[in-house]
């Protein structure tokens, strides 16, 4: 027996009396049809059912039929139509999990040690296995050790669904988010430790071709390809715009320390200097004899780098607005210049390959970096250390170097399919961000202790894992050799002293 509402149902006395057995007669359900010839008794239907229509009820004709719900009954189901197109648009995607960088236990656990540190020889040694983990502490704790903090693993791929060139790439100040500016005008916001996308921004009406934050990180300053400058707050608010900052592309900006001023550079020849308060030119630097490619303002002083398509690389006083000394040391168009956080130094990159390194205290050229095959488009110091920088190559390769070694520590020559445009670390200095012409804006980080090389940028598109290639076992891609991993943590290894295991586990820490 089936029960309806109880609301509906009536006592025994008033229920209507049953059919005899042999005489059969099919009352319609809810969501039926009826069947066969009308009914002659004139008895009224029974209370309806709570019944669903199964999925091989159809209405072929006339009205649909009235559903009664239970008011706690969940609705009923629409049925499934076989040929139905509603399904059809979706695209079933791959189950995967997202990677993340966590960098908050590391920093937690150095403000732990350093309040009973004395200095690094107080610091514990990474041994190279897995279960070193736990002692990995952020960049900043090794300080005298840079190879600790090589950004050679590969992490994730970011891409837009409007695919275009990525021209920038800049983390927030905070490290949180990265903003990535592409070649349709559209700030593209990242997530800084999942890396998934959070928003997107049409941002200029052309190619972005610089930014740049001020050092109280509470502005950013934005240009394009129509020589526009545009002022953004840190909620990505614009707030001011000066739409004919320069005659042709901007191509580079700078802040000076105490973001009074900034200063751009462009294709029409000039290095301008700008009152930031106002968005007022108030000095214009002409010097080079063609286009200026990149612009980078002292870390400490009135002082500005330029460097061009005249293959000169050029020094100027910003309060006096005039040239002071030119370096004719390339002999292709000089790409991107950047001076050390030490005030030092220079760093010049060119189309004829080279890396050049300036000292300004003996106005001279101090060393010269080879080992890219295309032009080299980016360069990106480390936060804390000094002597630390990668460098991004037309070809996609990504090259990490040391002052003092004149060969690159760490290769990835197919980091990306096409130019690398950009390079930016992350502001505590664990993860390295690429974007390139292959659409693509990729995410590096540190190898853990006890990790093996095994993914395709380490080892090439051509070759296996080294556990399945023989003739990769045992080697590790850059300038040092891989020995076994112990198993566990324990005492040295025989055969090695102090000293030469000390530099075995510092050298698998940056692998």
């Amino acid at each position: 027996m089936m029960y309806g509402d109880p609301q509906q149902q009536q006592p025994p006395h008033q229920q209507h009396p049953q059919p005899p057995p042999q005489q059969y007669q099919h009352h319609p359900q809810v969501g039926e049809f009826p069947r066969g010839p009308p009914q002659q008794q004139q008895q009224p239907p029974p209370p309806p059912m709570m019944r669903q229509p199964s999925a091989s009820s159809t209405n072929m004709g006339g009205a649909p039929p009235e559903y009664h719900h239970h008011p706690l009954a969940p609705p009923p189901h629409r049925p499934y139509d076989v040929h139905g197109d509603s399904f059809a648009a979706k695209r079933i995607r791959k189950v995967g999990q997202r990677r993340a960088v966590d960098y908050s236990s590391t920093v937690v656990r150095y403000m732990q040690i350093r309040m009973w540190q004395r200095d690094s020889r107080s610091r514990k040694v990474l041994q190279p296995t897995p279960a070193a983990g736990i002692d990995m502490l952020p960049t900043v704790a090794f300080s005298d050790n840079p190879s600790t903090s090589f950004a050679a693993k590969f992490v994730h791929t970011s891409l837009n669904k409007n695919r275009c060139s990525i021209n920038r790439v800049l983390w927030t100040p905070t490290g949180r988010r990265l903003i990535t500016g592409s070649q349709s005008g559209e700030f593209t916001l990242w997530n800084g430790q999942s890396f998934n996308f959070e928003m997107i921004l049409q941002a200029h009406d052309q190619a972005i071709r610089s930014m740049v934050w001020s050092y109280n990180e509470n502005w950013m300053v934005t240009g394009d390809d129509v020589a526009a400058l545009r002022y953004w707050q840190n909620n990505m608010n614009n707030v001011k715009a000066n739409k004919f900052a320069h005659k042709e592309s901007v191509r580079d900006l700078s802040f000076c320390r105490t973001d009074l001023k900034f200063c751009s550079c462009s294709d029409d020849t000039t290095v301008k200097v700008w009152d930031f308060a106002r968005c007022q030119e108030e000095r214009s630097l002409s010097g080079h004899g063609w286009d200026v490619k990149s612009v980078d303002w002292h870390p400490t002083k009135s002082l500005l780098v330029s460097g061009g398509k005249d293959n000169l690389v050029k020094l100027w006083d910003a309060k006096a607005g005039k040239e002071l000394s030119s370096f004719h040391g390339h002999k292709n168009t000089v790409l991107c210049v950047k001076w050390n956080q030490n005030g030092n130094w220079v760093l010049t990159a060119s189309k004829d390959q080279i890396i050049k390194l300036y000292d300004i205290r003996a106005m001279k050229e101090l060393e010269s970096f080879r080992g890219h095959r295309k032009d080299v488009t980016a360069l990106a110091w480390h936060p804390f250390h000094e002597e630390y920088f990668v460098s991004g190559s037309f070809d996609g390769s990504i090259f990490h170097w040391l002052v003092g070694h004149e060969t690159p520590q760490l290769e990835i020559p197919n980091a990306h399919d096409n130019s690398v445009w950009d390079l930016a670390w992350h502001p505590i200095g664990y993860i390295l961000c690429s974007g390139s012409n292959d659409h693509t804006t990729k995410f590096w980080c540190r190898n853990r202790p006890g990790d093996s090389a095994r993914d395709k940028f380490n080892v090439g598109h051509s070759q296996g894992y080294g556990e399945q290639n023989p003739t990769l076992a045992g080697s590790m891609p850059g300038n040092f050799p891989g020995p076994e991993h112990p198993t566990t943590p324990g005492p040295f290894a025989s055969g090695l002293t102090r000293s030469e295991e000390t530099f075995q586990v510092l050298v698998l820490q940056c692998h």
